[in-house]
């Protein structure tokens, strides 16, 4: 399944930093998250566009994982020539994460 079928996103940018949060839309597949979307594989997914460290925060009280990426907007919104690498963009990208397993399966590592 896609990371878009257990949670959304919310996202911002500051200057070259992109910062993706991902929400569980239900406190039970917060395990999968904290599994399955690590720091390696999204600067993996990103890997032509982020040319930072990619930083993963855990907010288990929200059910939320953010992920914050240095060098990840081409110098800043305002010096890029890049057309859809800005966070929204790369927010929305970041949903089409494959993940293994379903709801019943969150105790399980992958």
């Amino acid at each position: 399944m896609k990371l878009r079928d257990i949670a959304h996103s919310r996202t911002g940018d500051k200057g070259n930093i992109s910062n993706i949060s991902v929400i569980a839309f239900d406190a039970k597949l917060y395990p999968l998250l904290v599994s399955q979307v690590t720091a390696a594989r999204v600067k993996d997914m990103f890997k032509d566009i982020v040319q930072g460290e990619v930083v993963r925060y855990e907010l288990p009280n929200i059910s939320a994982l953010n992920f914050v990426m240095d060098q990840a907007l081409g110098g800043g919104v305002t010096r890029s020539l890049a057309l859809d690498a800005h966070g929204k963009s790369l927010s929305s990208a970041l949903l089409d994460l494959e993940i293994e397993g379903g709801i019943g399966d969150t105790d399980e590592a992958p």
